[in-house]
């Protein structure tokens, strides 16, 4: 007790902390760390207590230095399929609305944002994304309406991430992307609560008072620790449009910076396909035909959302569909390397007995499969209450 943990020797989902550094303060953090199945930790003797001095090696490295940390390439993980992502995708997306939820917490009550604390979510969102993204993606959709601005801080970094892997953004650039993401509604923390939850039409002081959210950010980030340029720019200037009829700047064309255009996409892509307290969220695939039209009126770089939709699909995970032999599915997977037009589909129901029939997973890229989808269709209009069953399976229950 009393020494300050520097860093622990393990991934950071396998922790109960989600601070990289912390203070070993009490008796039950010390328990914590304890029950881990940790082996080592470096701590920082300029912020708490040494080893004991009979049991520090005689050749140990001047203790007042901490070890360096050697961040391992965005790159490295492996694909995997779906199936075999979600576990863990749900363990991640917990652990970071929680880690979310703390942070912007702090933040409300004035306290300085410290980056550190930030990049081992950025870098276990991003290696998730890299070994499937549709499953963390997909988990992050699952919002309540009490937890929306946290769970759309995880998603936007998700698809920060997802969408700067098909930019082919070099690593650095993809973790400030990630972490732009996460912190770019930060400022949201000046705004009441009240207002943020209010399930009615605000007001035009109320809407003001939202509007002041990008400045705020950057107030908050600006007095923080490690705070990168990009995610300033990301944090202020996301809701700039490529017309100029943005806020809070009115900037136009290139002079809003690539990541502030990718965090415009994808805050929009979230919000509008989320569940909101005033409105229910849009079908993915409806939301991307009308972000399409608002690209064409200069909202969004073009060439940034055409990214985009490659990156999720013309057909996002989660979109309902028909097929041509008249079953309903449900999206659950794009493909990688393949057409757009040829996601994994889990058909549930026959249009045309109008019965549900047993879930079937669809590989529309197979050989010899002979149907296609034809039509996006209205979850609404068929009353199913429920398709995330069909589509992100026993895992949707792990999130909570």
């Amino acid at each position: 007790m009393g020494m300050f943990i520097h860093e622990l020797d393990s991934s950071w989902i396998d922790t109960p902390f989600w601070q990289k550094s912390f203070m070993v303060a009490d008796s039950a953090t010390l328990s914590a760390v304890l029950k881990t199945n940790i082996r080592n930790a470096t701590i920082d003797t300029d912020k708490g207590l040494d080893v004991l001095a009979e049991l520090a090696p005689s050749a140990a490295p001047e203790a007042k230095t901490p070890a360096l940390v050697v961040r391992t390439p965005v790159r490295k993980p492996e694909t995997v399929s779906m199936h075999d992502e979600l576990g863990r995708a749900a363990i991640i997306v917990n652990k970071s609305r929680d880690a979310v939820f703390s942070m912007f917490s702090e933040a409300r009550m004035g306290r300085a944002v410290d980056v550190k604390d930030a990049m081992p979510l950025v870098e276990e969102i991003t290696a998730s994304v890299f070994r499937n993204q549709d499953a963390l993606i997909g988990l992050a959709r699952l919002k309540s309406k009490d937890d929306y601005t946290y769970m759309h801080s995880v998603a936007v970094c998700a698809l920060m991430v997802a969408l700067a892997k098909q930019l082919n953004l070099s690593d650095q650039e993809t973790r400030d992307a990630g972490l732009a993401g996460l912190l770019h509604d930060i400022g949201k923390m000046a705004i009441s609560a009240n207002i943020l939850s209010k399930p009615g039409k605000l007001t035009d002081a109320e809407f003001m008072s939202v509007k002041g959210h990008p400045e705020a950010g950057y107030k908050i980030l600006l007095e923080g620790k490690g705070v990168s340029e990009a995610a300033l720019d990301v944090c202020l200037h996301h809701h700039e449009k490529m017309d100029g009829t943005g806020y809070p700047h009115g900037l136009a064309g290139d002079q809003i910076s690539l990541l502030a255009r990718m965090g415009a996409v994808c805050d929009v892509y979230d919000a509008i396909t989320s569940d909101r307290p005033y409105k229910q969220g849009w079908c993915p695939a409806d939301s991307l035909r009308k972000m399409a039209e608002w690209s064409k009126n200069k909202h969004f770089d073009e060439k940034v959302f055409q990214a985009f939709v490659k990156s999720i699909g013309i057909y996002p995970s989660g979109t309902l569909v028909r097929m041509e032999s008249g079953r309903l599915g449900v999206v659950v997977e794009q493909q990688v390397g393949k057409s757009l037009l040829l996601p994994k589909v889990r058909v549930f129901f026959s249009s045309k007995s109008q019965t549900y029939i047993t879930p079937l997973l669809l590989d529309l890229a197979g050989a010899g499969l002979q149907d296609k989808i034809v039509a996006r269709e209205d979850v609404a209009k068929w009353g199913f209450k429920d398709i995330t069953r069909f589509w992100l399976g026993e895992a949707a229950a792990l999130v909570h």
